[in-house]
C-alpha cells in the first residue's frame, strides 16, 4: 500500500506547490498613495512655514556631563556585565568621545582581591572590554579607546570584606 500512496503523496505536493505559484500576479503594481504637503499651522494665510522642533547638540555641554558623571562603573562578582545603574555614566563618556574624535580613554579593569592572578587578569580584561563596547554601541570609536586589565593589582580599597572586595570590582574610564 506504501508504494500506492507514495507517488499520490508526491502527485499532491506538486500540485499544491504549482497552484499556490500560480497564484501570484507579478504584472500588477502595488498602489502608491500621493499626499501634498499641507501646513496646518499656515491656515492659507500665507504664515511662514514652522521652525524645526529639533534641539541644537553642545559638544562641550557632553564633554562637562562626562567629566561630572563620574569614571568607575562597578561589577557584581565574578561578572563583567555593565549594570544598567551605571548607563548614564557610559552614555555621558561615549557622547563626549563621539563629540570629539580626538579624544581617547584607557577604560583599566579591575577586580578583588579572590582568584588567581591570571583569572583576575582575564576578568579585568572582560570588564573594561565590556565597558569599551559599550562605548562603541553609543557612537565611540574603536580607536578611541583602548581597554587594560590590572586584576587585582591596584585595589581601590584594602580590606578582606566584602565593602571592600564591591569598591574593588570596576571599570576606571581615564582620559589619555
Amino acid at each position: 500500500m506504501t508504494k500506492v500512496l507514495r507517488p499520490l503523496i508526491g502527485t499532491w505536493m506538486v500540485v499544491a506547490l504549482l497552484a499556490g505559484c500560480s497564484s501570484v500576479k507579478l504584472d500588477e503594481k502595488a498602489p502608491v498613495e500621493t499626499r501634498t504637503p499641507t501646513d496646518a499651522n499656515a491656515g492659507g494665510s500665507g504664515a511662514a512655514a514652522p521652525q524645526s522642533q529639533v534641539a541644537t547638540v553642545d559638544l562641550n555641554r557632553n564633554a562637562a556631563a562626562a567629566s561630572t558623571a563620574g569614571r568607575i562603573v562597578y561589577f557584581d562578582f565574578d561578572s563583567f556585565v555593565v549594570k544598567d545603574e551605571f548607563r548614564p555614566v557610559v552614555e555621558a563618556h561615549a557622547k563626549a568621545l563621539a563629540g570629539n574624535r580626538q579624544k581617547k580613554m584607557a577604560i583599566e579593569g579591575h577586580t578583588d582581591e579572590r582568584g588567581g592572578r591570571e583569572y583576575n587578569l582575564a576578568l579585568g580584561q572582560k570588564r573594561a572590554e565590556a565597558v569599551a563596547k559599550s562605548l562603541m554601541l553609543l557612537g565611540a570609536q574603536d580607536a578611541q579607546i583602548e581597554a587594560v586589565s590590572f586584576g587585582k593589582e591596584r585595589p581601590a580599597v584594602q580590606g578582606s570584606d566584602e565593602a571592600a572586595w564591591a569598591k574593588n570590582r570596576r571599570a576606571e574610564l581615564k582620559d589619555r
